[in-house]
């Protein structure tokens, strides 16, 4: 799991920036969201512009090089601080796996160009290369004699060594190894999609689907109908051929008419969520920006309680929604703000104990978490 995260001269975060999920508070409520000691279900609020949709690029900037899932690189420009002299962006993650802390560092000029990248489990340093000198090694079992330094052209050059590991070493079982490849699998399986865009997403998958035919194609029209009656929105659901490919539809008295030509933009955007969901049991870590901008506060509610469910998987959302700020939803650990190139959880913003009974959305409302 990932414990912390760090970013520096990336986007608007000029100045080192973390997030730390690693040091959970000794709550007794809600428990269920912290695995690992590592919190696993998350809100973040901050004003616009304060750098919520940065920290999900900078989080994610790690499957551009890493894996060849979907990527969005045209998000990332302009990729460095505009107001620093830095010719680079500086990248840590700290994740936990198998009871080892394996530590992730690199840096980049943009999107595709590392300058350095560091991989360490334990305090012990397996990998290390330096792309302006061409020079590095790893000492992984198995990987000792694979050549990291390439002959061919500059886009070799740009090639990560991580990767490159990952995908021509015959690794022995170690216990190094094992945590290796569970940190190169973590990446691999991590997803950011947004809820106002149905065709922007970044890892897990690869190419662009249809929502409503990915729901059709798992076979989970049935469940998807119930799941819709459930937050009020009562359609009659089939699967009808359209232009050659099955496709979603809703079916009235007189006619059947394709699901997203009736739906709301709220519906669809509910529609979409769940298409994601569907997947969300197979992935890492995900992080969902805006994700109830067209929904009812108790709609909002429904949705980060159908997440908690998701054992093994972390989950992040971003929001404006103060109504959400409820102890019973969540933890005050696990609420987030952003702003002034800090983001820190509502525990750690206050010297007051909170406990279960205080109410947190007005003691935001209040600046009780100006500090």
């Amino acid at each position: 799991m990932l414990k912390k995260f760090s970013v520096t001269n990336f986007k608007n975060f000029k100045t080192r920036i973390t997030f730390e999920l690693g040091r959970p508070a000794n709550y007794e409520f809600n428990s269920e969201i912290v695995q690992n000691n590592t919190i696993t279900k998350g809100i973040i609020y901050g004003i616009n512009g304060s750098g919520k949709s940065n920290l999900a690029l900078a989080i994610f900037d790690i499957v551009l090089h890493l894996t060849d899932k979907e990527k969005s690189i045209d998000k990332y420009y302009p990729y460095l601080n505009l107001d620093s002299n830095k010719k680079e962006a500086d990248f840590e993650y700290v994740f936990e796996f198998e009871g080892s802390e394996l530590i992730y560092q690199y840096s980049k000029t943009d999107p595709m160009s590392l300058v350095n990248e560091k991989v360490i489990i334990d305090g012990q340093e397996v990998i290390n290369y330096d792309y302006l000198r061409k020079s590095g090694y790893t000492n992984l079992s198995g990987a000792e004699n694979l050549l990291l330094l390439s002959p061919m052209s500059n886009e070799s050059d740009k090639l990560s060594r991580v990767k490159y590991i990952k995908n021509n070493a015959i690794l022995n079982e170690t216990k190094d190894n094992k945590v290796f490849l569970a940190f190169t699998s973590f990446v691999d399986n991590m997803l950011m999609f947004y809820s106002l865009d149905e065709k922007r997403y970044q890892g897990l998958c690869v190419g662009a689907e249809s929502f409503t035919q990915g729901i059709v194609r798992e076979g989970k029209i049935e469940e998807f109908e119930l799941f819709l009656k459930e937050k009020q929105v009562d359609y009659n659901l089939v699967a009808v051929e359209v232009y050659g490919q099955k496709e979603l539809c809703c079916k009235f008295n007189n006619s059947v008419v394709p699901f997203y030509t009736v739906a709301s933009t709220g519906t669809k955007s509910l529609a979409l969520f769940y298409y994601w969901y569907l997947k969300m049991s197979k992935a890492s870590f995900v992080f969902v920006d805006e994700y109830d901008a067209f929904y009812h506060f108790e709609l909002s509610q429904d949705l980060v309680k159908l997440v908690k469910q998701l054992s093994g998987t972390q989950v992040f959302f971003t929001t404006h929604n103060t109504d959400l700020l409820s102890n019973e939803l969540l933890r005050p650990d696990a609420y987030f703000e952003i702003e002034n190139n800090k983001i820190s959880s509502f525990d750690k913003k206050t010297e007051k104990e909170l406990r279960f009974a205080h109410n947190i959305q007005k003691m935001y409302k209040a600046g009780a978490f100006n500090g």
